[in-house]
């Protein structure tokens, strides 16, 4: 278009005159600075900041409070703090924590190693068959769940393998966990403690992995000053009937040491 038509076209809009001074020289190309970006390179620039913005946007994973701030929680704090616990790579498998349940006075702590499938889904330690059986050797001693009894675990989500069965936690699961139980004893104060396994029993009296529980049992072992006493899990009794007798042997133990206490 020439400048004269141009000028035609202004002055109709209303815009014209055209002005331009003289000594000024008309530019025929676009500076560098100011030609369009490629649109390869734009579409770099916007994969860039959008994936800024992602990160910025994803929310970061709770910090897991260190042991010195456990062991000043109370009871509602420390059920939170399970809760929400990434302290171990158990967290991602799991569907509910497993805390613990019972009198939070109670004179009888029971401790078992970990949630199973059953105890997964319904949030609560000791459901299903093995559970059954951890009651019925609780009302043989004259305590129930609820009353004077406080049932926990080890570790409070459910250790499985790679094809999804239960599997026994490993140190590391463990030492994450402990703090949490640790509290929990500290806040119940019992009279006595039952490790229900060799998990439990081995967590507790921070002994060799290889020990067996029939060199445990018939002993008043100690943890943090109170009597411990160790016994089969309810699971294994299950299997393997006959050790029922030597369980009760073990309980009554437990009941001679209540009662000395």
């Amino acid at each position: 278009m020439t400048l004269e038509r141009r000028a035609v076209f202004l002055d109709e809009m209303g815009i014209g005159p055209l002005w331009q001074r003289r000594d000024m020289p008309v530019a025929t190309e676009t500076p560098a600075a100011l030609e369009p970006m490629p649109a390869v390179a734009l579409a770099e620039e916007r994969t860039v900041a959008e994936q800024a913005s992602v990160i910025a946007a994803v929310p970061r994973a709770p910090e897991a409070p260190p042991s010195s701030a456990v062991a000043g929680m109370n009871w509602m704090q420390l059920k939170e703090s399970v809760a929400g616990c990434v302290k171990c790579g158990l967290c991602n498998g799991r569907t509910k924590t497993v805390f613990g349940v019972g009198d939070e006075k109670a004179k009888w702590l029971f401790i078992g190693e970990g949630p199973g499938r059953n105890e997964d889904q319904t949030g609560e330690p000791f459901v299903g068959p093995a559970g059954k059986l951890l009651d019925n050797m609780l009302r043989a001693i004259g305590v129930k769940r609820g009353e004077n009894a406080y049932i926990a675990n080890i570790v409070k989500c459910r250790p499985t393998d790679g094809n999804g069965r239960d599997r026994p936690p490993t140190q590391e699961e463990t030492a994450a966990c402990m703090p949490y139980l640790e509290r929990q004893i500290a806040l119940i104060q019992p009279t006595v403690l039952v490790a229900l396994g060799k998990t439990a029993a081995l967590s507790l009296l921070g002994l060799d992995p290889e020990t067996p529980v029939s060199k445990l049992r018939g002993t008043v072992h100690r943890y943090a000053g109170l009597p411990l006493v160790v016994t089969y899990h309810p699971a294994y009794l299950l299997r393997s009937l006959p050790e029922k007798r030597k369980a009760w042997t073990d309980l009554c133990l437990a009941m001679t040491t209540y009662a000395n206490a």
